[in-house]
C-alpha cells in the first residue's frame, strides 16, 4: 500500500505530495497520515477525556524508542520508517489537534497552536527547521492549516472567526525550498478558500489551476 493511501488522504494532500520532491515525500506522507487519523478522533469525541487520552497514547507512543512500539497500526509503523529522529514534529502535530477538543467556540490561542503544531511537523519532515526560509514556510503552512480548519467547522461563528484569522496572518509567501513546494500549493488552495469565505480547498472548477500554478511556479 503507498502511504498516501494509509488513511485515504484527501485530495489536496495528494496533490501536494505529488509536488514534493521524490526523497522528501515519505515523511510528508506520514505526518498528512498521521494529521488524518488524529482529525478522525477528534470528529468522532463527544467526552474531551476520552478524546484528550487517545491523544496521550499518540504522545507517549511517539516518545518511545522504536523498537520499543507496537507493530500493526500502518500510521505508527509508517512513522518508524520514515520518521526516526523527527518524533518531536509529530508529537507538535499531536499537541496542536489536542487543543481543538476544547469545548467552542474555539479561541485564537487554541486555533494557533494547532496551526503551528501541523506547520512543525511539515518543518520536521521537510528538514527545514533552522533553514533560511523557515519562516516562510511557516506562513505557508499556517495559509493552509487555518483555511482547511475553517472549512471543516461546523459553526458559522467558528468559520468567520477562522476566516479573519487567517486574513490576519495572510501575505506574500517568498519562494520556498523545492522540498516545500507542495507546501505551497497547499498555501495558494487555502488563501483561495479564504477569498472565498472558507469554502473547502478544492471546490470549484479554479482549485486544480490554482494548484497546478503554484505547483509548477513554486510561489
Amino acid at each position: 500500500m503507498a502511504l498516501e493511501e494509509i488513511e485515504n488522504l484527501p485530495e489536496e494532500l495528494r496533490l501536494a505530495l505529488a509536488y514534493t520532491p521524490a526523497q522528501n515525500r515519505d515523511a510528508l506522507s506520514v505526518v498528512f497520515s498521521l494529521d488524518q487519523r488524529l482529525a478522525r478522533i477528534v470528529a468522532a469525541t463527544t467526552e474531551p477525556i476520552l478524546g484528550q487520552m487517545r491523544m496521550s497514547w499518540w504522545r507517549d507512543i511517539l516518545g518511545t524508542p522504536k523498537s520499543e512500539r507496537p507493530d500493526g497500526d500502518a500510521v505508527l509503523d509508517a512513522a518508524g520508517a520514515h520518521c526516526c529522529g523527527k518524533e518531536a514534529g509529530l508529537i507538535a502535530l499531536v499537541d496542536g489537534w489536542e487543543h481543538l477538543l476544547q469545548e467552542p467556540p474555539l479561541g485564537a490561542e487554541h486555533a494557533m497552536t494547532f496551526v503551528d503544531g501541523r506547520g512543525s511537523a511539515i518543518l520536521s519532515a521537510l528538514e527545514l527547521e533552522g533553514d533560511p526560509q523557515e519562516q516562510h514556510v511557516r506562513s505557508a503552512c499556517r495559509q493552509w492549516a487555518l483555511a482547511d480548519l475553517a472549512a471543516k467547522v461546523s459553526m458559522e461563528e467558528e468559520r468567520s472567526f477562522l476566516v479573519e484569522l487567517a486574513r490576519s496572518h495572510a501575505g506574500e509567501v517568498a519562494r520556498l525550498p523545492k522540498k516545500a513546494r507542495g507546501i505551497v500549493v497547499l498555501s495558494a488552495l487555502g488563501k483561495r478558500a479564504i477569498k472565498r469565505g472558507g469554502r473547502p480547498l478544492m471546490e470549484g472548477r479554479g482549485a486544480a489551476l490554482t494548484a497546478m500554478k503554484a505547483g509548477l511556479i513554486g510561489s
